[in-house]
Formats: C-alpha cells, sequence, structure tokens
C-alpha cells in the first residue's frame, strides 16, 4: 500500500462546501483535479490550481449581478467542471444552488425555476435554452439567463432576448484570487435539490452545508480513498448520489475526478481513465451483466462452464475471505480460473478499480453475485436526496450484498410502526422548500426522519423488505409515484382501470383496462373488430393510447414517462379478487394475475424502449 498516501481535510477544520475548495487548493494546487474530454482537444486536464483561478473569474461574474446571499442560482449542464466552478463561485457568495437534470420536460424545470425563484441561470446550450424558453415564456425567472457553450444559435439568442448572455461575455478575463469568505456557517442553505414525492410536482429538499460535508466524511470512514484515486463520474451531479460521492468526497480526500463523455462511450472511457474508484446505479452494472451474458450465449457448452465456474469459485472466495464459509474444493481453481476468466471481465473496467458502489435503486442479488465473484469490489449502498444522501453502505470487510450495508457514521437509525426505517444525523435535510406541510409529515420535531422504506437490521446490517407507499424505484435510481400517475392517466374516460409498473427495471410499463362502452368506437376507429382479443395489440391503437399517456403525464418529470402498455377488457373486480372490499386495487393480485403480459413488457430491449 506504499503507493497510496492520505490527504484528508479534517472535517473540524472545514465549516462550509466554499471553505472545503479553499483549503483544497491551497492544500495542493499542483495535483490533478479534473480530467475531461474536449472534442478539439481530447482528453484534458485541470489542476487545483486551475480550478482556483476558474472559479474566482465565475464569482467575480456572479457579483456583478444584483445578488444577495440566499438568492437562488440554477444550472442545466452535464457533467464538467463548469457544473464544479459554478457551484463554487456561487457558494463563495453564499448563494444557494439549485442544479436541475439536462433532460427533465422543460415544464418541470420551469416549475422549478418559478418555484426556487432562481435568478441566474446557466444552461449548457441554446438547444436546451429555446426548448426551457418555450415553457418558462414571460415568467419573472429567471432574471439572468448565462448560456455555457458559444454557437451561432446562442449569439441569436443573445441578441433576441434580453435575459440571455453568453458565458464567454459574461466571465471576465481576470479576477482576484479567491479569499475565504467571512461569515459563513455550517447550518447556512446551500442547495435546494427537487425530488420527486408523491405529487406530480417535485418537492424541493433543502440541504445545509454541514448536511453534506458531514455526510461526505461519514463516507470516507467506511471507504478509504486515496490522494491516488481516480474517479470516474457519469451519474448526473444534480442527482446527490454523484455530487457528494464523485464531487464533495473526493474534493475532501484529495482524489482525482474523470468526467465521462457518454453513458454510451463508457465502457471506451473505463479503458481510457482506468478509475480506481466508481459510483453507479444498478442498471449500469446490469447491462453490462447482459452483455456478457449475450456473448456467453454465443460460445460453447464448455466456454460457458468455465465462465459460471469461475463466478461460483469466486463467490465463495469471497464468502471465506469475509469469514461466512470455509474450505471448498471450488478453492483449488480460483487462481487459474481468476486469471484467465476474470481478470479479462475486469480488464474491461479498466482493470484498477478498488471498489465501485452501487445506489439509487435496489441491486438485484444475482447481478450482485456475479461481478463480487469474478473480483469486483461491489459495495451497495442507500441513502435519499434528504439525507444528503448517505445513509449506509457495505464495507470491503463486511459485504452483504443482500444487504444495503452499515449505518455510516453519526447516524442512528431504528425501527418504526409499520417496520418504517427512520433515521436521525447531521445529514438529516432542514426540511422541504415553501412545502411546510410535506417536512412536518415525514420529519419529526425530534429530528428523525421517516425514510417511507420498510427495513429489518441484522447484525448491523440494514436490508430494505419494502415500502409504506408505492413508491417505484427504477433501475437509474429515479422514484415515481405510481397512485399519482395512475390517477392522471385514468381522467382519459377511455381508461377504466390502470396500473403503472416498473419496479427495479429501466422503464415504466402500464396495465390498462379500457372502458367497456367506449371500447366499440375507439376499435372501430381503427377499423378493428372490437369482438376481436387481437384488435387490443393492434400497433395504430397502441401507439394511439401511449399518445393519450404521455399528455395525461405531461406535468410528471421527464422519467416518468410509461414506454410499454397491455391493454385488457376484462375488468379487476372484488370477485375475481384484483378489488379489495374498499374498491381499492390490489397490487400483488393484478401482478400475479398478468403476470406473463408484464413479463412480456419487460423483456423488451430498453434501449428500443
Amino acid at each position: 500500500m506504499s503507493q497510496w498516501s492520505e490527504d484528508l481535510i479534517p472535517i473540524d477544520r472545514v465549516h462550509t462546501l466554499d471553505d472545503l475548495f479553499m483549503q483544497r487548493v491551497n492544500r495542493s494546487p499542483q495535483r490533478l483535479a479534473y480530467r475531461f474530454f474536449e472534442r478539439d482537444q481530447g482528453w484534458r486536464d485541470l489542476s487545483w490550481a486551475d480550478m482556483g483561478e476558474a472559479v474566482a473569474r465565475w464569482r467575480a461574474a456572479l457579483a456583478g449581478e444584483t445578488l444577495e446571499p440566499g438568492d437562488r442560482v440554477a444550472m442545466v449542464l452535464r457533467n464538467c467542471p463548469e457544473w464544479v466552478m459554478f457551484d463554487q463561485a456561487a457558494l463563495a457568495l453564499g448563494l444557494v444552488t439549485v442544479p436541475l437534470y439536462t433532460d427533465d420536460r422543460p415544464e418541470n424545470a420551469a416549475y422549478i425555476l418559478q418555484d426556487a425563484a432562481v435568478k441566474v441561470l446557466l444552461v449548457q446550450d441554446a438547444g436546451r435554452w429555446k426548448r426551457l424558453a418555450e415553457a418558462v415564456g414571460d415568467a419573472a425567472w429567471p432574471l439572468c439567463v448565462v448560456i455555457l457553450e458559444s454557437s451561432a444559435a446562442a449569439r441569436e439568442l443573445a441578441e433576441r432576448d434580453p435575459r440571455v448572455t453568453l458565458a464567454e461575455h459574461w466571465l471576465p478575463e481576470q479576477a482576484p484570487a479567491l479569499a475565504p469568505r467571512e461569515g459563513g456557517k455550517g447550518q447556512d442553505l446551500a442547495t435546494i435539490v427537487y425530488t420527486s414525492g408523491t405529487t406530480g410536482r417535485p418537492k424541493g429538499v433543502m440541504l445545509s452545508h454541514r448536511n453534506i460535508l458531514t455526510n461526505a466524511h461519514a463516507g470516507l470512514t467506511l471507504i478509504d480513498v486515496y490522494g491516488e484515486d481516480m474517479f470516474l463520474s457519469f451519474l448526473p451531479l444534480s442527482h446527490m448520489l454523484e455530487r457528494t460521492g464523485s464531487y464533495y468526497l473526493p474534493m475532501m480526500a484529495g482524489a482525482s475526478v474523470a468526467y465521462a463523455r457518454s453513458v454510451s462511450q463508457l465502457a471506451e472511457d473505463l479503458q481510457t481513465i482506468r478509475p480506481t474508484l466508481m459510483i453507479a446505479v444498478p442498471r449500469v452494472f446490469e447491462r453490462i451483466y447482459q452483455r456478457i451474458l449475450d456473448q456467453l450465449d454465443r460460445r460453447p457448452a464448455p466456454a460457458r462452464w468455465i465462465f459460471h465456474a469461475a463466478v461460483a469459485a469466486g463467490w465463495r472466495d469471497f464468502l471465506r475471505r469475509q469469514g461466512r464459509a470455509g474450505w471448498h474444493p471450488w478453492l483449488l481453481l480460483w487462481p487459474l480460473l481468476r486469471r484467465k476468466v476474470a481478470a479479462r471481465v475486469l480488464d474491461r473496467l479498466g482493470g484498477r478499480l478498488r471498489a465501485t458502489v452501487s445506489g439509487g435503486a435496489a441491486l438485484p442479488f444475482g447481478v450482485a453475485r456475479t461481478f463480487i465473484g469474478l473480483g469486483l469490489p461491489l459495495l451497495q449502498g442507500y441513502g435519499l436526496t434528504e439525507t444528503s444522501p448517505i445513509i449506509s453502505v457495505n464495507t470491503l470487510k463486511s459485504n452483504v450484498p443482500e444487504s444495503v450495508g452499515v449505518p455510516i457514521r453519526g447516524i442512528q437509525v431504528r425501527i418504526g410502526s409499520d417496520d418504517e426505517l427512520l433515521v436521525k444525523g447531521d445529514n438529516v435535510m432542514l426540511g422541504y422548500w415553501n412545502n411546510h406541510a410535506a417536512t412536518t409529515r415525514v420529519l419529526n420535531h425530534d429530528g428523525w426522519l421517516h425514510t417511507g422504506d420498510q427495513a429489518r437490521i441484522e447484525q448491523g446490517h440494514i436490508h430494505i423488505t419494502g415500502r409504506l407507499k408505492d413508491i417505484l424505484v427504477l433501475s437509474n435510481g429515479e422514484k415515481v409515484p405510481p397512485a399519482d400517475m395512475e390517477m392522471a392517466i385514468a381522467l382519459d374516460p377511455l381508461v377504466e382501470q390502470v396500473l403503472v409498473l416498473g419496479e427495479g427495471h429501466a422503464y415504466l410499463s402500464a396495465l390498462l383496462v379500457l372502458n367497456a362502452e367506449l371500447w366499440p368506437a375507439f376499435a372501430e376507429a381503427f377499423g378493428l373488430d372490437p369482438q376481436d382479443a387481437a384488435s387490443l395489440k393492434d400497433p395504430r391503437l397502441v401507439k394511439e393510447v401511449l399518445k393519450r399517456i404521455r399528455h395525461a403525464l405531461r406535468d410528471f418529470p421527464g422519467y416518468a414517462k410509461v414506454r410499454r402498455i397491455t391493454l385488457l377488457l376484462e375488468p379487476w373486480t372484488i370477485d375475481n379478487g384484483l378489488l379489495t372490499p374498499t374498491l381499492k386495487v390490489r397490487r400483488a393480485k393484478v401482478i400475479e394475475y398478468h403476470g406473463e403480459a408484464i413479463e412480456r413488457m419487460f423483456s423488451l430491449d430498453p434501449e428500443l424502449a
């Protein structure tokens, strides 16, 4: 381990996130901070000194606007150094940052801009502002829009719209060197992160500097991070998992971060960057897992047997090293299988990963077993935006893949009524922005946060067993409220009953029972026989129903999109056991009853969905 050196900034010496940045710049100015890709120049590096000079320019530009401490500024950016520059510049002025998803619906982003009264908005390019501007219209917020990437279209927008300016004109050539901010306190509001709740509109989670700093530091007590580590960042920085885990945490530890070009180019970037640490959602591991299985299907039977033998032997070796299994004959084969099979798979991931963390949604055990069996140190964790976000994570020495790990330092957990997991600690949010009622529903007066997840705790490890509310978590970590979506869809008179599905999958699907009275005319409009069950599968008809669903869900976040449907005529009733006596849908019974149809909807290639 002589090649690894610790350079951790002590938590007791840091009060704010901008203070953390200042200390890192002063502590290791020439060390690599960020690596990023530019089309014309390839991969480029920025030192901490470079970042300090850049943040000074961004801060000077923001200081030139009519802003007061506590004012909100927002960004619609893909992961890049400018994301950090803008964030740190704003924090250094006591401003509050509001990150937006680059692929969110314009209507949703416009709502957030209005709700947070955002004064300055930094946008990636002209195209994104054009789409957003249509939804914003003549609304009061934002006051100023800065377009990062210069282009003819961006210059045209700046000429037409007095709100718009280009970053190249807005940023000064030079600026005074950064200096520590006076008066910044850990309890000050640092960011508002909007997350989907139980309604179509998102809620703004208010997180303080201390919330995030203590969470990042606590994460470092469970997973060692060194100055020589290289993170590969590709989950959106607008998500707190990536923001805390691949931005503030490596900054605290003095590690470097490389920004992947895109998810589609991730395989190539893994080979180029060769990261040592990486955070991902289950969907990333599922895709790699599926590719491996697809390739195996084309291999002869002996090759398939050898692969599965490698996984079995590696898994047994893992259990033995964890102290949960003894010696087994498989262990005799493991050194050879590791060299001939496992090493080749890990090389596709760069060959240097010391640990990978999966969070945001449940990781299927079969996927975890395969990668761990191949020698990948894969750790599942758990958290919420409301907890900055980390609550628990497995460790290299105590890794129980069926669980979401042990609580991080400084967090108390307990099981409440209905087996609900409650958490308390310095990482728990200040509350929801402009929504006291929602805050009081989840945050007790004594600081305990209701997670909404049911759990059990065994030997210190948390096991998530269900949800009090039917919130669906997609495999990319996004959460969607099916009940609210179902109510919106059911407003269409053609739809009698509906069930939205997607837990653990890459996209949403739905079962729809059509109105028996309206169905005949609807079918005949497409030249179909309403008495023929095959009419329900007609592509033209299905396409039209999907169009109506998209219209019904127009106020929901962009990722809350139903991509596959099954149309039905048989209603769910009390008599067939699919409704309760109070006429509530028995979700589990309906899912079981229509199991084959549901399996078909999710057996399709998500890339084609």
